[in-house]
């Protein structure tokens, strides 16, 4: 507006030039009276015209500073009075402003000049700052639901004066309504007596009629407490069909019945262990089944006695307890290994791959299968693309025998080599984190896996064929059973033979840990063949640098809870010399457990060793990792000193439930 009467001054002073160009005309042609009249009146009109522009000048000035004046009062009585609560913060994050909702909101709380992110935990306050994101949707505070919507404000021209105005709307009403629906849907559980067949056979004849009828009653008492739908469709199968709401009680009761069913006792010599799997938050009771059965999968993969929720993406573990028990059958042996030589036989290359920094089992369980497909006269390549400390010694053995000339490539090599009717056997390994190429699984359309670790949640999917079974010592021990079914009376050479022999003893301890009968039925067969065990003994010589690294390491150690906890030294960056550590801390009377810690450029990685007593993979799953009951590992990108207050936090966790 300010501009248009300026617009109007101008043009009055153009009016007024060409007036005074008349008046000038009229004189110039002699009329003289005429000519002094004009003067006279362009005179009075050019004083008017001034002392006009200048009321109007000063009309002006008053209008916009008696509007801005209203203007402010209006702005800060809408801040005051604004009907939803309000907060300005700085570029810091701290509190500068708040109205009287917001006061409620948190109690008449005082939080002037302290920090949002320490009042709403879970708000983003770089986002809001930096104008990445505007809206932030349904922020817990004070147990009620928010919208927080956010506006940046330039109070200059440096980018460091500017504030942000946060606006609360109040959708609590709306989520807890989302919640009761959510509540009310369904989820389907599917329960198995995993050992069901084992323990009825430990059970003599006539008490097993009275032992079924206890496994019956428990999980059906069960299904009655929680109101749900029950149907039994195999001797020792159930599903369920449970509100959302009774499985939110569940999750905080950790699933009792897990407990329930191992107390059953009428002259069973084992335990009763259940593997259950939830399929919960699917769009149709359709999905949450695959769901439930993909969960079920699962549980029984990391070896039973567990509860496996599914809900979409997200993945929830409870139990998982008990020590694992063999109870394995050569049957299921024998149909993996009819099932590989016909997968084999019907591809035009195989390709052997294990995991990330290899060990003697993943090495031995490679040759024990490459020595098959050699005698079904197939082109079979070992994909290696490192050579570590602990391999090396028998890996430099191997490769002195002529047949294994032009065996090992490295993952580039092997690029160009695949094609549509390649095979790839996967080996001691079948998570998407840990293989040695996930880039390198992609090119196959046709994969097996054979492993022996418990099922992680980022399994290998889209295979042909998968063995995996964690009751088994080692994925030697798998191969070497399956041996004699893929190939009537399996050559081995030497060598082959105590690779696997030594993976049998690498994932045993020299057969402490996890052996069952099938393990030494395993190690007698490669013996026979000619596995010599000074030769394995050699494999697992140390330098003098190496034990004296190790001794370091155990000097380092703190007994934490009869746990023992030991941090590498900055010069030692070596995940095998950690294990070897967490090993042989097992040695020292007293100590239950062991956690060793070793950084390697912007990550810490950790070896758990147990006994038995100490599930060390339920401690290092909390923490990301996995892996056996005795043996887990972990790798987080965290300082050394972060880590090690978490795994404290996590082990008094453990111990607190575990006392219960």
């Amino acid at each position: 507006m300010e501009n248009g009467d300026n617009r109007f001054i101008k043009s009055n002073k153009i009016y007024m030039v060409i007036i005074a160009v008349l008046i000038i005309i009229i004189m110039f042609y002699r009329h003289i009276v005429i000519g002094i009249i004009s003067m006279l009146l362009y005179g009075f009109l050019t004083i008017y015209n001034v002392k006009n522009a200048r009321v109007r000048k000063n009309e002006w000035i008053k209008f916009i500073e008696n509007f801005s004046s209203k203007l402010d009062i209006a702005t800060r009585n809408t801040l005051v009075k604004l009907p939803f609560p309000l907060v300005i913060i700085g570029t810091d994050g701290n509190i500068l402003w708040y109205n009287k909702k917001f006061l409620k909101v948190l109690d008449d709380e005082d939080i002037l000049t302290r920090n949002i992110k320490n009042i709403i935990k879970n708000f983003n306050v770089k986002q809001a700052i930096n104008g990445k994101e505007n809206v932030f949707k349904h922020i817990n505070i004070k147990n009620k639901f928010y919208d927080i919507y956010t506006n940046i404000v330039d109070t200059s021209e440096n980018s460091k004066d500017r504030i942000v105005l946060l606006y609360f709307y109040d959708n609590t009403e709306l989520i807890q309504t989302l919640n009761s629906i959510e509540k009310e849907k369904g989820s389907v559980v599917l329960i198995e007596v995993d050992n069901f067949d084992d323990v009825i056979k430990t059970v003599e004849e006539d008490d097993r009629p009275f032992i079924i009828a206890e496994i019956e009653k428990t999980i059906s008492t069960y299904a009655q407490s929680l109101n749900a739908m029950i149907r039994k469709y195999e001797q020792n199968k159930y599903v369920l069909y449970i509100q959302n709401k009774y499985i939110e009680k569940e999750m905080e009761k950790k699933f009792e019945v897990l407990d329930d069913i191992r107390k059953i006792s009428i002259g069973n010599k084992m335990a009763f262990t259940l593997s259950i799997g939830v399929g919960s938050g699917g769009k149709t009771p359709l999905e949450n089944e695959k769901y439930a059965v993909s969960a079920k999968e699962l549980a029984l993969g990391r070896g039973g006695d567990q509860c496996v929720l599914k809900n979409g993406d997200k993945l929830l573990f409870y139990g998982g307890k008990t020590k694992e028990v063999e109870k394995r059958t050569k049957v299921r042996a024998r149909v993996i290994a009819n099932a590989m030589v016909d997968i084999i036989s019907d591809s035009s290359k195989v390709f052997i791959m294990g995991h990330k920094k290899p060990d003697i089992d993943c090495l031995g369980s490679a040759v024990g299968i490459h020595s098959i497909i050699k005698t079904l006269n197939k082109q079979c390549y070992i994909i290696l693309d490192d050579v570590n400390v602990s391999i090396k010694p028998i890996f430099n053995k191997i490769i002195e025998d002529e047949d294994y000339n032009n065996v090992f490539i490295n993952s580039n090599d092997c690029m160009d080599k695949v094609d549509k009717g390649s095979l790839l056997v996967i080996v001691d390994v079948h998570s998407k984190s840990y293989v040695q190429s996930m880039k390198l699984v992609e090119k196959f359309d046709r994969i097996v896996i054979i492993d022996h670790h418990r099922k992680a949640t980022d399994f290998i999917e889209g295979n042909f064929l998968n063995y995996i079974e964690p009751y088994a010592s080692s994925t030697a021990e798998l191969v070497t059973e399956m041996l004699p079914y893929m190939v009537e009376n399996p050559k081995l050479k030497v060598i082959e033979a105590e690779a696997l022999l030594a993976g049998i003893c690498v994932d045993t301890k020299n057969f402490y840990f996890k052996t069952g009968v099938r393990t030494f039925e395993a190690a007698s067969f490669l013996r026979k063949i000619g596995a010599d065990t000074i030769d394995i003994k050699k494999f697992f010589s140390y330098d003098l640098e190496t034990y004296l690294n190790r001794a370091e390491i155990i000097k380092s150690a703190e007994i934490y809870n009869g746990i023992a906890i030991a941090i590498c030294p900055d010069n030692i960056e070596d995940t095998l010399l950690a294990a070897q550590a967490a090993d042989e801390l097992l040695n020292i009377t007293g100590i239950k457990a062991s956690f060793v810690f070793v950084e390697i450029k912007d990550e810490v990685f950790i070896s758990g060793r147990s006994l038995g007593d100490i599930n060390v993979q339920l401690i290092l799953e909390s923490l990301g990792g996995g892996g056996h009951m005795t043996m887990a590992g972990a790798r987080l990108k965290m300082s050394i000193k972060e880590v090690l207050e978490i795994l404290k936090k996590t082990i008094d966790e453990y111990i607190e439930e575990e006392e219960k």
